[in-house]
Order: structure tokens, then C-alpha cells, then sequence
């Protein structure tokens, strides 16, 4: 089996698994699949990678296991993404917009194309991911599944994932965008650069008088939403955070 040549572009995070034996079955359909990047987030079992249950069932993809990163940062993890879609089938008020897995891997590839890196996120086993995961993902995507019981086992839904995308990589590997498209998506700030504005912001309208901090409601939440829906270019970044300086010298 042949490795897909933008498979260094792909991350594939795991946030807060629970268990050892899903970390492994993870790693091997990653392998299987000719994906390597593999990201653990806060696992329950620290060291996971080690842990004689994930060995067992990485079943020949030790090396994706030796390779993957342990970190505490999910920030930190999707740091220079310009595309980072959150896997859940759990519908939300507020948060990125939703997108369905189909339409997600033509963007994955479109993103790929034009040298953009993605990260894929997956949350803890029995929760899936919370709103402050979300917070750090342009698209929340959902597997097309049976909606009367839409809940698929990490390791699952990671090869679902892995084997469909592959597909289109393979078959699609030029992405379907024009090239002055794909310069555009290249431009797209990072999801971690628009926390960071979103914390200088908050920190802003707080000095303005406009949020109160003892009675926020939920307008942070909103704008955070309208700022995803904004897919926010680098540039924007920047004049947005010159917006709050602005607000803070006003303090």
C-alpha cells in the first residue's frame, strides 16, 4: 500500500481518550490507511504509547504509536491548520458551522492541494467534544449515520474517516478548486490565532463597558460564531486585534 503523498498535512488529534486499547486501534487504521500524524490530547493514561493494551492492538503500527505526540495543548496541536473540523454528531447553539463528511473531504482536499494543513479532532469516548474543543475548529462534522443511534466507537469512526478520505485523496488529489481559491484558503488563519483575538476581544469590550463580566449572557459565544462563519483571513487577525487595543487603551 502506498502512503498518500499530502498525508503530512492531515492530523489526526485525539482529545482526552480514555482508553489505551482505542489509541492503538487508531494508530493502526491510520497506518492501514497510509496516515501517520497521530495527536494525543490529555489521554486518561499518560504515556499511552507505551501501554502494553495499545500495543496489543496497534497490531503492527507500533511505529504510528512511537510517533505520535503527547501533549496537554490542543491549541498547541492545531497551530498553523487553517481548516480544523470537529467530529460530533451532537448538534449545537452556538459553534462552527456544521458540514456533513462527504462535503468535509472535498474541502480536505481542496485544503490539501493547495499545501493548507488539517487537523481532525475527536472527542473523549464517552462525551465526544465539549464546546471549548469546538472553540478551536472551523467546521463541527457529522458521519452520516443511523440517526437513531448515531454513536460510532472512536477507533470506528476513525476509519470510517481514514478510508473514505482516502479515497478522495486518491482519487482527487489536485483538490477541486481553482488555484486563485486555494491561495485563499492558504491565507486563513489558524483556529489557535482566533482564540487568542477572541480572548483580546472579550478583554476589550470588558474595558468598553459593553460585556459585563459578572453577566456575559452569551454574547462571547456569539461573536465567536459569527467570527467562524467568517472563515477570518490572517490579515483580518491582526486589524481585529488592532480593534481591541484600541478598546483597552480606552480602559
Amino acid at each position: 500500500m502506498t502512503n498518500i503523498d499530502t498525508s503530512q498535512l492531515l492530523r489526526w488529534v485525539l482529545v482526552k481518550t480514555s482508553h489505551p486499547g482505542n489509541v492503538g486501534s487508531a494508530a493502526r487504521a491510520l497506518k492501514t490507511m497510509g496516515f501517520s500524524d497521530l495527536r494525543l490530547i490529555n489521554p486518561k493514561i499518560q504515556g499511552v504509547a507505551a501501554n502494553p493494551d495499545a500495543i496489543a492492538l496497534a497490531s503492527g503500527a507500533a511505529d504510528i504509536l512511537e510517533g505520535s505526540s503527547e501533549s496537554d495543548s490542543l491549541a498547541a496541536a492545531v497551530e498553523g491548520c487553517s481548516l480544523v473540523l470537529g467530529l460530533t454528531s451532537r448538534d449545537r447553539e452556538f459553534g462552527p458551522p456544521a458540514m456533513d463528511w462527504k462535503s468535509a473531504r472535498t474541502l480536505i482536499a481542496d485544503t490539501s492541494a493547495g499545501g493548507g494543513k488539517t487537523a481532525l479532532l475527536f472527542g473523549p469516548e464517552r462525551t465526544g467534544l465539549d464546546n471549548d474543543h469546538l472553540a478551536l475548529c472551523t467546521h463541527r462534522v457529522w458521519l452520516d449515520a443511523n440517526p437513531a443511534y448515531p454513536s460510532l466507537n472512536l477507533a470506528q469512526a476513525i476509519m470510517v474517516c481514514a478510508y473514505s478520505l482516502r479515497e478522495t485523496l486518491l482519487n482527487n488529489p489536485r483538490g477541486s478548486s481553482p488555484l486563485a481559491d486555494r491561495q485563499e484558503m492558504a491565507d486563513f488563519a489558524d483556529p489557535a490565532a482566533v482564540a487568542a483575538m477572541l480572548e483580546h476581544w472579550r478583554e476589550g469590550l470588558e474595558a468598553i463597558g459593553y460585556l459585563d463580566p459578572a453577566n456575559p449572557k452569551k454574547l462571547m459565544p456569539r461573536i465567536q460564531a459569527l467570527f467562524a462563519r467568517s472563515r477570518l483571513h490572517k490579515e483580518e487577525i491582526d486589524l481585529l486585534r488592532g480593534i481591541a487595543k484600541q478598546m483597552l487603551l480606552r480602559k
